[in-house]
């Protein structure tokens, strides 16, 4: 009896999940650089447009590599399809662009990355489409905020930059009883310790720069969902308006799924140590990781996520004090990015979340003070001995 890839754990989905090989048999997948696609004569053309012969088009439309990365992602995911983009915000914009029109209502967590705000509160009214935000963890507050016109929910969860988790089923209900999809960024969770389609998501995002790749290396996003919603909603959006995944950049992504899982796990369990570590200094005014029991969601959490991912936020009382820790770090790099083998932290409120008015950052608890921390695989005694060594400058 052949094997079900769906039954593989997910190491072995990481590896080896959708791969289609060519005649020649390679083990490392192909990488096909190819703009477009010949046929064997105009009507096998006219057949493989029409959509009666499957296969390759135009690179826009797809390509065998980026194919086997958006299948070998499905998988992992649980999710029935799988539609690769340029970035993770790309991804993001897809996502809520396929399910609303002119007139529509989008619910979202007040806690989100900076471009993400962007999106919802500039770009989006130019077409006509307003979004409320609510606190993420207060149910009653999405109930509330529903409309007839509501259309689409958007979560963080955790959430960037303080971590906070929202109960995605309990959401997800809410959604569906208002008639719109819920669309989960689960980035910071990764597929590792998160499945939000198992808990009533409609659509999962990517951001496929951060753990997927893992290594610095490329941007890229995915949407995932079920084939139905893949196809009505973003199908033709992606062809027509042009936020392909380059196939480099997906051999590349390829290469990082492999290695997802060890990498994650490895830092996650890195990360937990250095929480402790930052917790137990007097500087630290608060420590936010998902691991701790101390979490203000660790109920939540324990249902949703298996583990408590890489990343750590922490309050140092000021910007001052923030810049002097980052400016003592000597191992750790100070950058904006995360989920990278190298452990990086920033200062969002002057970084990825600047361009938030100050009076939202308040409302999402992010003072000046805060510091983000994207913990890598560097050796766990060097980045607390890095760490305590900068928190006593801070």
């Amino acid at each position: 009896m052949a094997e079900d890839p769906q039954d593989w754990e997910i190491e072995t989905q990481a590896v080896r999940g959708g791969l289609a090989r060519t005649p020649y048999g390679e083990i490392s997948e192909a990488l096909f650089l190819t703009q477009s696609f010949a046929y064997e004569s105009a009507e096998a053309a006219d057949r493989r447009f029409s959509g009666e012969e499957p296969g390759f088009i135009y690179q826009r439309f797809g390509n065998p590599t980026t194919d086997i990365f958006e299948r070998r992602l499905a998988l992992i995911e649980g999710a029935e399809a799988c539609r690769a983009t340029a970035s993770g915000m790309a991804a993001v914009q897809l996502s809520l662009m396929g399910l609303v029109r002119a007139g529509d209502h989008i619910v979202a967590g007040r806690a989100l990355f900076g471009s993400c705000r962007w999106i919802l509160s500039e770009w989006m009214p130019r077409f006509g489409v307003e979004t409320t935000y609510v606190d993420a963890t207060d149910l009653s507050a999405w109930k509330n905020a529903v409309r007839p016109n509501t259309r689409a929910f958007l979560i963080e969860s955790p959430a960037n930059p303080l971590l906070e988790v929202t109960d995605i089923a309990g959401v997800a209900q809410i959604a569906r009883e208002a008639g719109a999809k819920l669309v989960v960024d689960n980035v910071f969770a990764t597929p590792v310790f998160q499945k939000p389609l198992a808990l009533g998501a409609d659509v999962v995002v990517y951001s496929a720069t951060k753990h997927i790749d893992g290594q610095g290396r490329v941007l890229g996003g995915a949407i995932l969902g079920s084939a139905e919603l893949i196809t009505e909603a973003y199908k033709d959006m992606h062809r027509h308006t042009g936020p392909a995944l380059s196939p480099f950049n997906a051999w590349v992504l390829l290469k990082g799924l492999e290695t997802m899982d060890l990498r994650v796990r490895r830092q996650t369990e890195t990360a937990a140590t250095v929480a402790d570590a930052v917790a137990a200094h007097a500087k630290a005014r608060q420590v936010v990781y998902c691991g701790r029991d101390d979490h203000p969601q660790a109920a939540v959490i324990a249902r949703q996520m298996s583990g408590g991912g890489n990343v750590i936020a922490f309050d140092l009382g000021s910007r001052e004090a923030a810049w002097r820790f980052l400016d003592a770090l000597e191992i750790v790099d100070i950058s904006n990015n995360l989920g990278d083998a190298k452990s990086m932290a920033t200062h969002p409120s002057t970084t990825t979340h600047r361009s938030m008015p100050e009076a939202e950052r308040e409302a999402i608890g992010l003072t000046q003070g805060w510091v983000r921390m994207s913990v890598g695989l560097e050796g766990a005694r060097d980045l607390v001995r890095d760490v305590t060594r900068a928190l006593d400058r801070a």
